[in-house]
């Protein structure tokens, strides 16, 4: 059973932020280049609510806030209800949006949930005529992920996190956060008066998630702002490293229907990962590039090698992706 909404002590009414944060906020939003309209995911939880209260005050008239009730808690629909309810007080127009694909009885049951929201509020965003998606990640998030990665040998890529801005998707994802700490949004929801729940799966030890949150939380040297700082310093390695790929792609890559060959001479090793990576997606865009280390140790010894579908093989320095023979039966 859910908690009961937590609420301040103006629960329902329309309490001023302070102008430096709502100044904050503005700035944060603005600096992400997100347009004029903007679209909000609300969960009810303290996060979500107190990035609505600074959204409601810093871009009057421009936002919507839609709901996710996904059906998982028996409270869910309260919960939207209440969010619903907060969104009236300030004059946010808001929508409460459900997944109607039956929950799978196995499987991710977390991960079933996110696609499904995102792709909900994804299409409600366009068609309320919004040019972002705003959700409320924050730093403790941040700085929760980037350690989950590196406990798993996660390389740049998976160190960088939580992305602030995701343009290719249509439209695109924002999380304006990223810089503020839990503790100060949960301050916010409870100073503008908005009620709250907090979930309790945040602290069910059987998600890693929250065993990595209790763990963070008890060791005082390791400050997730500064955890969210390296995970951000990742992002930009992560943006540059990409960038000198697509310019070493249209240097050296040869595209024909059904064969690439890519010169990688003097390269290093992640470039050239990432070159073969994409060599793989062009030829067969459904295969596994993730885990390619055994396809490059055969190519850098000049040997053949196949990647799902895809056959590679390599002449000195120069490397050949082709589709792979089908396989004789007997």
């Amino acid at each position: 059973m859910s908690p009961a909404p937590r609420r301040s002590r103006n629960a329902g009414d329309v309490t001023p932020l302070e102008p430096a944060l709502v100044a904050r906020f503005r700035a944060d939003v603005t600096r992400l280049s997100v347009g004029r309209r903007l679209a909000l995911a609300v969960s009810g939880g303290p996060d979500s609510m107190a990035m609505l209260a600074l959204a409601a005050a810093a871009f009057p008239g421009l936002v919507s806030a839609a709901t996710v009730d996904h059906g998982l808690r028996a409270a869910s629909a309260d919960e939207a209800a209440m969010v619903a309810g907060y969104c009236a007080t300030l004059g946010v127009p808001h929508a409460t949006l459900a997944i109607a694909e039956p929950r799978p009885a196995t499987g991710n049951l977390h991960a079933w949930a996110r696609r499904h929201r995102y792709a909900l509020l994804s299409r409600w965003a366009v068609d309320a005529g919004c040019d972002a998606l705003l959700t409320a990640h924050h730093a403790d998030d941040q700085a929760e992920t980037f350690l989950m990665r590196a406990a798993r040998g996660s390389g740049v890529a998976g160190l960088a996190g939580i992305r602030a801005r995701q343009p290719r998707a249509a439209p695109a994802i924002v999380r304006p956060l990223l810089g503020w700490r839990s503790a100060a949004l949960r301050a916010i929801a409870t100073a503008a008066g908005a009620p709250f729940v907090d979930d309790p799966s945040n602290r069910d030890p059987a998600f890693e998630r929250a065993r990595v949150r209790t763990t963070l939380a008890a060791i005082d040297w390791l400050d997730p702002l500064r955890l969210a700082a390296a995970a951000a310093h990742a992002a930009e390695a992560e943006d540059a490293l990409a960038a000198m790929t697509r310019m070493l792609w249209s240097e050296r890559a040869r595209e024909t229907p059904g064969d690439v060959t890519v010169t990688v001479a003097d390269l290093p090793r992640e470039i050239r990962r990432r070159l073969a990576a994409h060599a793989l997606r062009t030829i067969d865009p459904a295969t596994a590039t993730n885990t390619i280390e055994s396809l490059l140790e055969s190519l850098e010894a000049g040997k053949r090698a196949t990647q799902g579908s895809v056959l590679a093989s390599a002449a000195g320095e120069i490397w050949r992706f082709r589709p792979a023979p089908p396989r004789r039966s007997h």
